[in-house]
């Protein structure tokens, strides 16, 4: 170990000087003095040959490694441009500082200025996107649309953790509408030690600086279930009305300083879809299947005013504010959730940054950020009493979250440094964040009364239990509705809790939370690094990096996460890129949040197997002891922070026509996955699921005991294929295709193995294991300027778990997994599409894996098409033909989304006692921020028309 890191102190510290070569370097800044993270810079020598670099976030470009002679240097940005600059580079370090100018406004797409090409730089790599102009305008106009498009467009990220999302650089905040972007880079240098995130799937988000002219919008989007076509999952056209407008200005403010702001509201009645299965309150007959329809109006206003003034000629700040507000009256309500689950919604966001640029020298920028980012939400059910959950059927009495409120106060500080030094581009400083939540929670304090399916006795017209020729009961699997049904008509005939259980009725179990729903929690945690890009020769290039990370609430301090990337040109228009690093999950604040809320003091959760009191609402003092089992949740003082080991290899190549392809080939291995674990369940043979209060326990009677802990283990393998491509002017298109195989023991903190006392089948698919994904999207521009901007999606389908549905080892939980039934005379086995299964597995009888079954896939075809229609009187120069410069555009958009009008399944059933098993009551998609959402309707047109000036 000591070797190894002398040999990589010894690497970062080394200096190598090369003969008869040049670096050029610099910074990229508007006219306003503004930093232009992402610019392009081009420089073109005599000979013909080109060279290109990106600015990084700070702004700061270099090329390294070059031969002197003279040179044509130009660099570009979205909206932004300069003219060609004419330089003699000599031997040794030079400095180009480029100040861009507003280019004039237009809707062509300039592909010159977004050539893409392989280099061996760490932040060029092939495999990366970025979006801006045409392609940014090609996304949707809806902010949580939006983020499913980027997300679907980055493909899978490395492990379990999905994509991971920075806006301005900062780790949390909410997202800004599209017209305040300037630009997006998705996949941008994966092994970069300034992110404790790996870059496969990681989307950065950069807000719009002013300018120094007057440029403004405004636009109006409206869209009804006229042209859109019905739920697959609803009886009839759910209704659907969508009214959005605002606009932006951005402009001078004086000497040195420039803003931008924008202002959207958005009025949407959305028609919730039930789908589950529910009884006829006149003749409790079953209803199957049952959808319903149910208008909810949603509110949303979002605006993020930012300015930029240049203090002085080598010091630049930044503050932007942003706000978001949301308010729904009838959120929660759809799927299996009836209208009586409905609770009144809002939610409320405050975000402030402030970044400070210092450039301390000609090769020394220093970076200083802060963020504030607050959200408060306030739930307030609509109708107040116990909760009722038929497992797979239907979800119905109140909301279960009471009349809660929730304050959560995210604090994010960074002071980053860069300094170039001969063939070596140095980056390194420091990441502090403070999360603080303030909680009101009174969840489950008035109860929940859950229906399970199991084995009843089969009954005849009379409801009377048919008997064999020994004078016993003939049993037969019951649904978890037919076990309610049976519930509410032996009530309405008078029998007696123990005869209605005897018939096959009965709650399967009842719980309820009782103590203070008051708690305040915070976490700190803090990650430095220190990375090298160093230039060994000029088709070579070495990335070393170093990160280290701890946090507060768990005992773990040994974080360290070494990073290592190295890109070689092979040929001119050939680079290899190989890479290894360490990256850690920090555990989360809601984790510990819930182990001091559960913790049988401050708060006391009682849950009563087949209680006989439903539909009454006992005295918690009556619940006190042998009548219930207490739950306590509790985090292993041996947690440790899951680690992912991945490494990577890949091939990139530039084709013809502007186009370039990458193949990489990806494995991911996760140690330390969270999980749960009932560490007092009853001991294997003991627990009798038909004797409340049976089984003996390793710690006592004191109740069930859940323990959070890092035991779980994930693996994955990936090959993935980019083609980015730039035809021409008129058509810009990025394709992925991913070839995924993922296999693990949990899905995250929420997973409990199914037999507490046996992890055979717990090593599985994981939820993540889709195979084949596939993505395509860009712009075209047509001859008559018409411009199409298709998003396709294609994915095979993800696993689900099989559940028996009810709980068959005294854990409380009902995730107990059904065996592979051989015998089909055995009373409760059910036959399915996967064999017979069997809920009450026998001892030795095989049990299903994890995520044993398969879903189908998922088909998104969403699409732009518009026109962009310049208006306003001829300048002079129009008599050239040029009228790129006419003051006034009116653009007319038709957002389309799931053009082919495709069925795309949400979450599958697994539950075997559902009468939905197998299938799913919800498309794909959930919602949106607060619970927003625009998903009535299965294909949605929206026409958007916007005025630009």
């Amino acid at each position: 170990m000591k070797l190894v890191l002398g040999i990589i102190v010894s690497l970062f510290f080394s200096s190598v000087l090369f003969a008869q070569t040049a670096t050029l370097r610099g910074t990229v800044t508007d006219d306003s003095g503004a930093i232009v993270p992402g610019a392009k810079i081009t420089l073109t020598a005599n000979s013909g040959t080109v060279n290109t670099a990106v600015a990084d976030s700070n702004g700061s470009y270099s090329f390294m490694g070059i031969a002197p002679g003279d040179y044509v240097a130009q660099a570009s940005a979205p909206d932004l441009a300069t003219a060609p600059l004419k330089l003699t580079i000599r031997p040794g370090v030079q400095t180009l500082n480029i100040q861009l100018k507003v280019a004039a406004v237009s809707q062509q797409v300039t592909v010159e200025d977004r050539a893409v090409s392989v280099t061996p730089e760490p932040a060029n790599n092939a495999s990366a996107t970025v979006l801006a102009g045409a392609d940014l305008q090609a996304l949707s106009d809806n902010p949580d649309d939006l983020i499913d498009e980027l997300i679907a467009i980055a493909g899978p990220g490395a492990g379990p953790g999905g994509a991971s999302i920075f806006i301005d650089g900062f780790s949390s905040g909410q997202l800004s509408s599209r017209e305040s972007i300037r630009e997006i880079r998705i996949n941008q240098n994966p092994f970069s030690a300034e992110y404790d995130r790996i870059g496969t799937g990681r989307i950065e988000i950069l807000t719009r600086p002013g300018t120094n002219q007057f440029h403004g919008s405004g636009f109006f989007n409206f869209g009804n279930d006229f042209w859109n076509s019905r739920n697959p999952y609803a009886s009839e056209k759910a209704p659907f009305l969508l009214k959005e407008a605002g606009g932006n200005l951005s402009g001078p403010m004086g000497k040195g300083a420039s803003f931008f702001a924008d202002l959207r509201r958005d009025a949407v009645d959305n028609g919730a879809i039930i789908n589950g299965t529910i009884l006829n309150p006149a003749t409790f007959g079953i209803i199957n299947p049952f959808t319903d329809v149910f208008r909810i109006p949603q509110r949303r206003t979002r605006s993020n005013p930012r300015a930029d003034y240049q203090i002085s000629p080598n010091n630049t700040l930044t503050l932007r504010y942003g706000f978001v507000h949301a308010d729904i009256p009838s959120a929660g309500v759809g799927g299996f959730n009836l209208i009586s689950r409905a609770a009144h919604s809002t939610a409320t966001t405050h975000t402030i940054q402030a970044t400070e640029t210092a450039v301390f020298a000609e090769n020394m920028v220093n970076e200083v950020r802060f963020q504030l980012f607050r959200s408060s939400n306030e739930i307030t059910p609509n109708t107040i009493g116990p909760s009722i959950q038929v497992l797979g059927a239907f979800n119905g009495g109140a909301s279960p979250e009471g009349h809660s409120f929730d304050t959560q106060s995210n604090y994010e500080f960074q002071d980053y440094m860069s300094v170039l030094h001969g063939q070596h581009s140095w980056r390194f400083g420091v990441r502090l964040r403070r999360q603080a939540d303030d909680n009101i929670s009174p969840q489950n304090f008035q109860g929940t009364f859950i229906f399970s399916g199991g084995a009843g006795p089969v009954l005849d017209a009379n409801n009377q239990p048919v008997l064999d020729s020994t004078g016993q009961p003939i049993l037969t699997p019951i649904t978890s509705i037919e076990r309610y049904r049976r519930t509410l008509l032996f009530q309405k005939i008078g029998l007696t809790p123990s005869q209605i259980a005897s018939l096959g009725g009965g709650a399967s179990q009842f719980s309820i939370i009782a103590g203070d729903p008051k708690l305040s929690v915070s976490q700190f945690d803090a990650g430095a690094f220190v990375s090298d890009d160093w230039k060994i020769r000029p088709a070579l290039t070495m990335s070393l990096g170093f990160r280290y990370e701890t946090q507060t609430n768990i005992r773990d301090r040994r974080d360290f996460s070494p990073r290592l990337g190295i890109a070689w040109a092979l040929a001119p228009k050939t680079v290899a890129r190989a890479g290894f690093g360490i990256f850690y999950d920090r555990f989360g604040l809601a984790n510990t949040m819930t182990a001091l809320r559960r913790n049988g003091v401050r708060q006391q959760q009682y849950i009563v197997t087949n209680p006989q009191f439903f539909p009454s609402l006992p005295e918690i003092s009556s619940l006190v002891g042998f009548q219930s089992i207490e739950v306590r949740e509790q985090v292993s003082p041996n947690l440790v922070a899951p680690a992912l080991y991945h490494w990577m290899i890949s091939l990139e190549r530039q084709l013809p026509r502007n186009t370039t392809i990458a193949v990489t080939f990806l494995n991911s291995h996760y140690l330390h996955m969270l999980r749960s674990r009932d560490i007092n369940a009853p001991l294997p043979g003991s627990y009798d699921p038909a004797a409340p209060g049976s089984g003996v326990y390793p710690l006592g009677p004191v109740g069930a005991v859940f323990l959070m802990e890092s035991s779980g283990l994930y693996n994955q393998h990936q090959l993935i294929v980019n083609v980015n491509s730039r035809a021409n002017r008129n058509i810009s298109l990025t394709g992925t295709y991913s070839l995924n195989h993922a296999m693990s023991n949990t899905d995250g903190i929420g997973t409990f193995p199914a037999n507490p006392y046996s992890m055979a089948g717990e090593y599985g698919p994981a939820s993540t294991d889709i195979r084949h994904r596939m993505t395509l999207g860009g712009s075209i521009t047509t001859k008559w300027d018409v411009t199409f901007s298709p998003l396709i999606y294609i994915t095979s389908g993800p696993p689900f778990d099989i559940t028996s549905g009810r709980d068959i080892y005294g854990t409380t939980l009902f995730n107990g997994r059904p065996g592979i039934g051989t015998d089909p005379n055995k009373p409760d086995v059910i036959p399915t599409v996967y064999g017979l299964l069997d809920p009450n597995p026998t001892p030795g009888e095989r049990i299903l894996h994890r995520n044993y079954g398969r879903g189908p896939g998922t088909i998104f075809f969403n699409a732009h098409v518009g026109k962009a229609v310049k208006l306003g009187p001829k300048p002079a120069q129009a008599a050239a033909g040029n009228e790129a410069t006419r003051p006034y555009t009116l653009s007319i958009t038709m957002e389309m989304v799931n053009l082919l009008n495709h069925t795309n399944p949400g979450p599958i059933i697994g539950n075997i006692t559902s009468p939905l098993f197998g299938r799913a009551n919800q498309p794909a998609g959930g919602a949106g921020f607060a619970g927003f959402s625009e998903a009535a309707n299965n294909r949605r047109f929206e026409l958007q028309l916007r005025f630009s000036f």
